[in-house]
């Protein structure tokens, strides 16, 4: 899958979060340490979206952009 990410600048490094996922969101001292570390955020919020969804009825659909 892919997601957009949002990157900024600031004091600490870098920011970046995922405006698809609210909530999901990271930080690093360079920009590539800022993308290395959303993919965890991501990878772990989606785990508990899964879990959150345990004994749900699930469907999935595609929509073209």
């Amino acid at each position: 899958m892919k997601y957009k990410v949002a990157i900024h600048p600031d004091d600490d490094g870098f920011a970046v979060s995922v405006p698809g996922l609210p909530g999901c969101w990271s930080q690093g001292d360079t920009e590539k340490e800022a993308l290395s570390n959303i993919e965890v955020a991501i990878r772990e919020y989606l785990e508990v979206v899964d879990e959150l969804l345990e004994g749900s009825t699930v469907h999935e659909i595609d929509v073209a952009v």
